[in-house]
């Protein structure tokens, strides 16, 4: 399959949209806070993003190598980081095509549990990187976490499961794997050492939040006895 090199926006229907019409949900609102002596604050306006489920989940694929600890990533095509280019920034920084993260995916409408956070991490895995793993083998990671609470309501629920290495390569595409979505295109999958991975993070070329969170706790649970 060809190497996607760009996302081309073919429209832009943000000024004829309904803001409540597609995968987000943009909450528009007007609040005040109520104090302890019964005075208020001005009005302030307030704008929430919500996903159909406030959940999410992200794991760790990890297994036991001869080279030492090594973990799954997946580089993915992700237009909002794409969309700085061009743009003011802070700092300069590259074109974001494809993002480095580790696999992750939103809870489905009625997973409610433990239980079925792990199944819905081991469908997750076995969709993104065509690993079966059994759900009762996929731990905790510390709790859950925000990304963004200052304007998003999703709260990601972190896991660990270890599997074999095997054979696989270092590095792989992800072709013909996914939900069929045209953002599934192009992925790589990319199998790092666990400390090199952690290293990446600190430096900046892995950028994804969760991602060092999730390899950091991972780091941690591994050195104790």
């Amino acid at each position: 399959m060809p190497r996607v090199t760009d996302i081309e926006i073919v429209d832009d229907r943000t000024a004829r949209s309904k803001l409540d019409e597609g995968f987000l949900h943009l909450k528009r609102l007007t609040a005040r806070n109520r104090r302890e002596d019964g005075s208020a604050s001005r009005e302030y306006p307030i704008d929430v993003i919500d996903r159909p489920t406030l959940d999410a989940v992200a794991v760790c694929v990890w297994a036991r190598t001869p080279r030492g600890i090594e973990v799954l990533t997946r580089a993915g095509l992700r237009p909002a980081a794409l969309m700085r280019r061009g743009r003011s920034t802070a700092l300069p920084e590259k074109p974001y095509l494809l993002v480095e993260e580790i696999i992750a995916g939103v809870v489905e409408p009625g997973e409610s549990g433990l239980a079925a956070l792990q199944h819905r991490v081991a469908e997750e895995v076995l969709e993104e990187a065509a690993l079966e793993v059994d759900p009762a083998t996929v731990e905790p990671l510390g709790g859950a976490l925000f990304m963004l609470p200052g304007i998003a309501s999703e709260k990601i629920h972190l896991f660990a499961v270890e599997v074999a290495r095997g054979s696989a390569p270092e590095v792989f595409d992800a072709t013909g794997q996914g939900d069929g979505s045209p953002l599934e295109e192009g992925a790589i999958l990319r199998w790092r050492n666990l400390a090199q991975a952690i290293a990446l993070c600190a430096r900046g070329d892995i950028e994804d939040a969760k991602t060092e969170v999730a390899l950091r706790r991972l780091a941690d649970k591994l050195a104790r006895p």
